[in-house]
């Protein structure tokens, strides 16, 4: 994600068939945003083909400038996942104890 909060994959974008101009709803639960078509959606693929997370969505998940994310594509859904750093520590710590043959935290 660069600083003014665009997000450009083409290859997901791609695969989940979102154009420019595609409308699209947000919304943050567990941890990470989920994002879908909407054809009411406020938010939208720009001109150029990128996600663009709007400062107000970027903080209520806890996005800084420049935070690098996990994208997952569900075509099938034709939904998003956006994981932010945090949610990516949380994860791996529990996956890592388990590994190590603890239990997770």
């Amino acid at each position: 994600m660069d600083g003014r909060g665009r997000v450009a994959d083409r290859a997901v974008f791609t695969a989940l068939n979102w154009t420019p101009g595609t409308s699209l709803a947000i919304r943050f639960t567990h941890g990470a945003l989920v994002v879908t078509t909407d054809p009411c959606g406020v938010f939208g693929m720009t001109s150029q083909g990128h996600l663009r997370l709007s400062a107000p969505v970027r903080r209520c998940c806890g996005l800084a400038s420049g935070d690098r994310v996990l994208l997952t594509a569900y075509p099938e859904h034709g939904a998003l996942f956006v994981h932010p750093p945090s949610m990516l520590d949380t994860l791996l710590a529990d996956c890592h104890a388990t590994l190590l043959g603890g239990d997770p935290a």
